[in-house]
């Protein structure tokens, strides 16, 4: 079992492929796939779906190119569709590239394995509407996406963004998990939610 990172597109978003045995997942292809394809070949680990955490251009400009070439599915939370009307979405924003085309499969919150893994999905709205954490229980390890960063939290100032909500998220289903849980976020380096609790200074003083 291990996670494996690569920085991809004009933000170098983290995608993460996250392998267990002879079976992978990719989370937020977030530009040109070919290193992410080139790794699933060289490896000969099979490809079972795409995952991604939210709708944001920057995590899902990489989705169409990966899912045309593996033929896999794409799955996202229906809740954030609505961002695909929006610039901050469908790409274009502040001459970054448009998003091609692509369709999604609704995944919620809920108990489910993946690639042989327990995964906990929980919705953790704020960042976007639908925003997604996948916990990996036998991994130590939560995919957040942009809800969480290491001393920080992500962006609410963008069409559907809810501050209240995501320090909510982050407080009722986050800081939940056990505090040696890894925490990987779509952007910079991992922290943990032992580490977040003590030292984000977003969360200083509040009871959780």
């Amino acid at each position: 079992m291990e996670i494996k990172i690569f920085p991809l597109g004009p933000l170098e978003t983290n995608c993460f492929v996250i392998v267990n045995e002879n079976k992978a997942l990719v989370i937020d292809p977030g530009g040109d796939p070919t290193p992410v394809l080139s790794y699933l070949k060289k490896t000969g680990v099979e490809l079972e779906r795409i995952l991604n955490t939210h709708l944001h251009f920057d995590h899902i400009l990489g989705n169409r190119a990966l899912a045309d070439a593996t033929g896999k599915t794409i799955y996202a939370s229906n809740d954030d569709l609505v961002l695909m009307d929006t610039q901050v979405g469908r790409g274009g924003l502040m001459g970054f590239p448009e998003v091609p085309h692509f369709e999604t499969e609704h995944i919620g919150e809920g108990e489910t394995e993946l690639i042989g893994l327990e995964c906990k999905i929980y919705s953790t709205p704020g960042h976007t509407p639908g925003s997604l954490t996948f916990h990996f229980p036998a991994l130590k390890a939560a995919i957040v996406g942009d809800l969480i960063f290491r001393r920080s939290i992500g962006r609410t100032d963008f069409p559907y963004g809810d501050t209240e909500q995501l320090l909510n998220s982050v407080k009722e289903k986050i800081f939940t998990l056990p505090a040696e849980t890894e925490l990987f976020a779509g952007h910079g380096p991992s922290t943990s939610v032992g580490d977040e609790m003590n030292h984000n200074p977003y969360f200083s003083g509040v009871h959780i």
